[in-house]
């Protein structure tokens, strides 16, 4: 019912940037009904945690004192609920745009570039939050916290300690986990109901101009050949992705 063909110009770059595949075993333990729960759960945190992820690196880096409150002003409905369980749908609706300019500090050396992707990226993924919810609510599925798979620590543990690559890391780090979840949105959609399926191909352009939008970043950021360093992230990222892995979520390995 939802054909992928014409989303291969799409996908085949992303398959191309990643080194390995999603392992069968995963999509097979991703589409039993029973984990159906923690799949929307682990969703509904992972496009909080990239959110916050891209609001931090421009308040770190790159935003006025005024840009940087109305940053943490702008999550504080969706991290109430992630994580003191307040509001819901209602208290959402209509959260994900932000009213206030986002603007540079003084002389940053970062341009407004830099702050113009991860703003729009923010509004995506939060807009994403609020659809996930809503197919939660559609079948029941009660909001609970998870606990984060290995995946995004095990990629931040290996970033530099010195900037400016740690910055450049953390961008490559971002092309991954926007690569990988695009590329496990397209796997799983076929196995899905038809209103997941549906949702899930129609994240698919946003989440490969994410991974895009990083990589071109960590590229001007840099100033130079960073294709080693992408190479080397992209082993560990692999390792993660194909080794035995415990703790079944959205972004884990193997199971066990």
């Amino acid at each position: 019912m939802y054909e992928l063909e014409q989303y291969q110009d799409l996908l085949s770059p992303i398959n191309q940037f990643l080194q390995v595949p999603t392992p069968t075993e995963w999509i097979e333990e991703a589409k039993k009904p029973e984990n159906l729960k923690v799949v929307l759960i682990d969703h509904l945190l992972c496009e909080l945690k990239a959110g916050q992820s891209a609001m931090y690196l421009i308040r770190k880096y790159a935003v006025d004192p005024s840009s940087a409150s109305s940053l943490l002003e702008w999550f504080k409905p969706y991290e109430d609920f992630a994580y003191r369980k307040t509001g819901g749908l209602e208290t959402l609706k209509g959260k994900s745009q932000i009213s206030k300019k986002i603007t540079a500090k003084a002389n940053s050396p970062y341009s407004q570039e830099l702050i113009d992707k991860m703003v729009l990226l923010i509004k995506e993924e939060l807009h994403h939050f609020y659809q996930v919810l809503e197919i939660m609510g559609s079948r029941d599925i009660g909001y609970e916290p998870v606990s984060a798979s290995r995946y995004a620590k095990g990629l931040l543990s290996n970033m530099a300690t010195h900037e400016p690559q740690t910055l450049v890391d953390k961008l490559i780090i971002g092309a991954y986990i926007e690569a990988r979840s695009c590329e496990r949105f397209a796997m799983l959609a076929p196995h899905m109901e038809a209103d997941i399926a549906k949702f899930y191909i129609s994240l698919l352009r946003s989440e490969a101009r994410h991974y895009q939008d990083y990589l071109t970043l960590a590229e001007e950021i840099a100033g130079r050949d960073i294709s080693e360093r992408v190479k080397w992230f992209g082993e560990i990222e692999a390792e993660l992705i194909a080794s035995p892995d415990k703790d079944f979520k959205f972004h884990s390995g193997v199971p066990v």
